[in-house]
């Protein structure tokens, strides 16, 4: 297999990236926290429009909760996924960056990002012991490592991603 570089701003110094790729929220992500916070801002819409002086402090917390919630939202709502020749790098939000060495890597595996053992979407420990950021419920990438926890991330393209890493690994 021959590998297409891509021309991009490096991650490391003279290390071009060989693969990116953004993963979406799910659908039910998307459509569970629009329902949620449409409706905590109705709520609050409502309770002030009857009651103005004495409960207009509920809905002022109701429309910080709806807030909130879509911050979270839109903090986590995609997945970025880069390789180099060196490393892989996963970003989930603002504050979650996994960057691995290849070398590192003994294992990548395609799996399902289950509800049954992550019990949810976002960064998961699951019961099999697994760290991961997951998207949805979809396909999904299982490296594991010498030593440490496996670590599972959602992708679109999870053959594709370990077919890379085993070339680049070897």
């Amino acid at each position: 297999m021959v590998i297409k570089k891509i021309k991009e701003k490096n991650i490391q110094k003279n290390d071009e990236i060989l693969y990116v790729e953004w993963v979406p929220a799910g659908r039910l992500v998307k459509g569970l926290v629009l329902f949620v916070c449409v409706l905590c801002i109705s709520i609050g819409i409502i309770i002030t429009a009857f009651n103005p002086g004495e409960l207009a402090f509920i809905g002022i917390m109701l429309g910080a909760v709806s807030l909130f919630i879509f911050l979270m939202y839109w903090n986590y709502r995609r997945l970025k996924i880069t390789l180099t020749s060196n490393q892989l790098e996963v970003v989930y939000g603002i504050f979650n960056h996994k960057k691995i060495p290849l070398n590192a890597i003994t294992s990548c595996d395609i799996t399902k990002a289950n509800f049954r053992t992550y019990g949810g979407v976002g960064i998961r420990f699951g019961v099999d012991g697994s760290w991961a950021y997951n998207t949805d419920f979809g396909e999904a990438v299982k490296l594991t490592f010498q030593s440490g926890r496996p670590f599972v991330f959602s992708t679109k393209n999870s053959q594709k991603i370990c077919n890379l890493i085993k070339e680049l690994s070897n």
